[in-house]
């Protein structure tokens, strides 16, 4: 036997004994993340994506839970665009509660974030104490306090009496009951305070130094510096806020008492949808409603972002 052979046969195989890695192969790694992502996909299939088609399909039918689905085409479309008035009004009145709450809730909630930034005694407490309405979020005993106290014998209207405004209870009055809603969407503003006080705190310190040698003002430095540099912030806020106003539920059903009253002022989409669903048991035209809801959303959302580009400052970006 040769040397060549006597020694290849006493060195060590490759990676053994000898401190080199062995390589587990790829498919074995990819096993493995099947397996520990297999409860999201079952659960993504369950719960989201297979209700989803089923509405999706359901909204091509007549359905009322009780008998078999029989398939219609686009009537449910047709009526909700062409016949029915209720529809239209609960698309005005959620409109109109989306333009006006969100802006108000996130002017609120950046003020409130420009204060508690500042270093002071008991800075905590305040932060804590104005983000705990956040906390409750939608329950329905805020909504049952926030209906006694806009109610026509509720403290809101005592105290405006005492001061010789009368009107006669807000929840009652269709030109203010809207506005009990949008009061309470802007009070639980500490989600939206929190991620913008996040994002001050990562505003380089350096460009406030710079501000004022350059002997910017208090409103030139924030149009200047904090107002760009909180842009990406800002859209991140306005987006989930938005896609949360369309959702809006809990208020709107406790404070109506479930009927979107008076005369329809507090009709909101998601309240007409409900409606249709579980108390007409109209599940058909309800699932078209909830697809249309989808849609709107999606554009909206879009056109959110493709407007970003003119007004959302990444740092580092140069265009």
């Amino acid at each position: 036997m040769s040397a060549t052979a006597v020694a290849r046969r006493r060195a060590p195989a490759a990676g053994r004994g000898t401190g080199a890695p062995t390589r587990r192969p790829a498919r074995g790694y990819q096993n493995a993340a099947w397996v520990f992502l297999s409860p999201w996909i079952m659960g993504a299939a369950l719960l989201t994506v297979g209700p989803m088609v089923a509405s999706l399909v359901l909204s091509f039918t007549n359905y009322d839970m009780f008998g078999a689905p029989t398939f219609i085409g686009f009537a449910n479309y047709e009526r909700m665009f062409f016949e029915d008035p209720r529809f239209w009004r609960s698309v005005g009145v959620t409109l109109n509660y989306v333009l006006v709450a969100v802006p108000i809730k996130l002017a609120l909630a950046l003020c409130i974030a420009l204060l508690l930034n500042r270093p002071r005694r008991g800075q905590g407490f305040y932060r804590s104490a104005f983000y705990l309405p956040s906390l409750l979020g939608g329950s329905v005993a805020v909504a049952l306090v926030w209906r006694a106290l806009f109610s026509r014998e509720g403290a809101v209207d005592e105290m405006l009496s005492g001061v010789g405004v009368n009107l006669g209870g807000w929840i009652s009055n269709p030109s203010m009951s809207l506005y009990v809603l949008v009061t309470l969407a802007v009070w639980q503003f500490g989600a939206p305070m929190v991620i913008f006080l996040a994002g001050l705190k990562q505003v380089p310190g350096e460009l406030y130094d710079a501000a004022s040698v350059d002997g910017a003002g208090r409103w030139r430095t924030f149009w200047s510096v904090t107002w760009p540099m909180l842009s990406p912030v800002l859209f991140f806020n306005l987006v989930l806020e938005m896609i949360g106003a369309f959702q809006a539920f809990t208020g709107a059903y406790v404070v109506s008492g479930g009927r979107g009253g008076p005369i329809d002022s507090t009709l909101f989409f998601t309240l007409y949808l409900y409606d249709r669903a579980f108390t007409a048991m109209d599940m058909g035209y309800a699932s078209a409603m909830a697809w249309f809801l989808l849609i709107v959303i999606g554009a909206v959302t879009l056109l959110i972002f493709r407007s970003s580009t003119r007004w959302v400052h990444y740092s580092g970006d140069e265009s």
